[in-house]
């Protein structure tokens, strides 16, 4: 049997992914069943229980493949990225209707009606994906209609498909948010989880962890004397821990330092960040 990531493969010795058969053992072998994600933001979780680690989440929108339900709790396998873990079946549903617009801002406010003075029915974090089936103005702000006729404020949205220029700019949107391990929202995010939606706004499909962008994102790196060959957008790996340079000598991460993502200078960093824990592990050039 070929070793595999049980982070991006859905086996477990009583059950396991069909797609798997063969490769690993398992009692059973079943085919996912597709699903939706449609809460705001869905903890993935290292098991089905409310005090189990969240290794990472997936937003409003995000199609998954689910094997297993039982007793309120989903294993679940994220089909953008593979991340297999654990959401309550409460934040699942059908795939109705045919995403056609993703949320472009860090947040965003989801309405019950074409109005801003209504009270909101929630948030939307970037990246999240919603089906656009009409369009209302009210006192001049434009808004996009959902199949539940709520509504989003239009300018906060673009197609399906249409991607950033520059990801570390839109990295350079979520400076502020919160640090949350595991997160992966603009509600709160992580070092690889703002690597990662960043990259996928820009059009980059990536991994999740750090140690999986460490090893496949774009080509090592070679960072010079003194680290001279730095420039913006080339990513600085440590053990468990990734930054976006934004210019030759300041990078862009959600750190536990701050509990923010932050700006920080580049040695400033390597100097902290090596008091305790070694110097950076990897270059990358995306």
């Amino acid at each position: 049997m070929t070793a595999r990531d049980a982070r991006l493969h859905a086996f477990r010795s009583d059950l396991a992914d069909a797609r798997l058969k063969g490769e690993v053992a398992a009692d059973r072998f079943v085919a996912g069943r597709p699903a939706r994600i449609t809460a705001s933001v869905a903890d993935i979780r290292k098991a089905p229980r409310p005090d189990a680690g969240v290794n990472t989440q997936a937003l409003f929108g995000d199609d998954v493949l689910v094997f297993e339900d039982v007793e309120g709790w989903a294993w679940i396998q994220a089909e953008r990225d593979g991340y297999v873990g654990y959401v309550a079946d409460t934040v699942l549903g059908a795939r109705d209707h045919a995403p056609t617009h993703v949320v472009s801002v860090p947040r965003t406010f989801l309405y019950p009606g074409p109005d801003l003075r209504f009270p909101i029915n929630g948030q939307l974090s970037m990246g999240s994906a919603v089906t656009v089936t009409g369009a209302a103005e009210t006192r001049g702000t434009h808004y996009a209609l959902l199949p539940s006729g709520e509504a989003i404020v239009s300018g906060h949205l673009r197609p399906v498909g249409e991607a950033a220029a520059d990801y570390v700019a839109v990295a350079e949107a979520f400076l502020g948010t919160p640090y949350l391990w595991g997160g992966a929202s603009g509600f709160g995010i992580d070092c690889s989880g703002l690597v990662q939606l960043a990259m996928r706004m820009a059009g980059q499909q990536v991994l999740r962890d750090s140690d999986m962008q460490a090893a496949t994102i774009g080509e090592p790196l070679d960072p010079g004397p003194d680290f001279a060959r730095l420039r913006r957008g080339d990513l600085v790996f440590w053990k468990g821990h990734v930054a976006v340079m934004t210019d030759a000598k300041t990078m862009i991460h959600a750190n536990g330092h701050t509990m923010l993502v932050s700006r920080e200078g580049f040695k400033d960093a390597v100097a902290r960040i090596g008091y305790l824990y070694g110097g950076p592990t990897g270059f990358r050039r995306p």
